[in-house]
């Protein structure tokens, strides 16, 4: 069941803040990039003159004054495609991030819960792969060492039963009881995990 919501990922809005956030910045970026372009190409060509033929006259201006209007059009149809086209793969390049923050955003709340029992599932091509193994290490180690102590924890249950508390000398049944408190207070602890 789990595999399959990971396989089949089809909102490309996982945290739609970020990816907006994300798209809105680099879109940001062409545009800057196209209309800096154009300022300088209008800077560089404003040292030369050109004459033009305009409706049967002969016009004499700047070659950035007679080029502007050609700039600004090509710069204003050049920003939208490529912004369009930016503002795609960077939604398609940030799902691929988002998406694997959310399953690791999803996998410590479990985790903070106690239940060490899931682990960081990312689909093929997903960011953060090698990340996700070391975080699934981790769980697994974490989860290995919890089930050891519980085991231990149950070898000393079963030393404190075999004992019994008559079978304890006066003057040291203070301190076995306090033991058995202690044992209490353990498996209480240990009944917040899930392993």
């Amino acid at each position: 069941m789990e595999t399959s919501s990971v396989s089949k990922r089809s909102n490309y809005y996982i945290s739609r803040e970020f990816q907006t956030r994300f798209i809105v910045r680099f879109c940001f970026l062409v545009a800057l990039g196209s209309f800096a372009t154009m300022a300088l190409l209008y800077s560089f060509a404003s040292n030369s003159t050109t004459v033009s033929i305009v409706q049967a006259r002969i016009r004499v201006m700047t070659t950035a004054d007679f080029l502007f209007p050609f700039l600004a059009q090509t710069v204003i149809v050049v920003t939208f495609l490529v912004g369009a086209a930016s503002a795609a793969v960077t939604l398609y390049m940030s799902h691929k991030i988002a998406g694997p923050l959310f399953r690791f955003k999803e996998t410590l709340k479990e985790l903070v819960s106690g239940n060490f029992t899931n682990q960081v599932k990312l689909r093929k091509g997903d960011e953060l792969l090698a990340f996700s193994d070391e975080f699934n290490e981790m769980i697994t180690v974490i989860r290995d060492k919890v089930r050891l102590a519980e085991q231990r924890l149950s070898a000393v249950q079963k030393d404190i039963h075999a004992i019994g508390e008559n079978n304890v000398e006066e003057g040291k049944r203070r301190q076995f009881n306090d033991l058995k408190q202690k044992v209490v207070e353990l498996e209480r602890t240990f009944r917040f995990f899930r392993t």
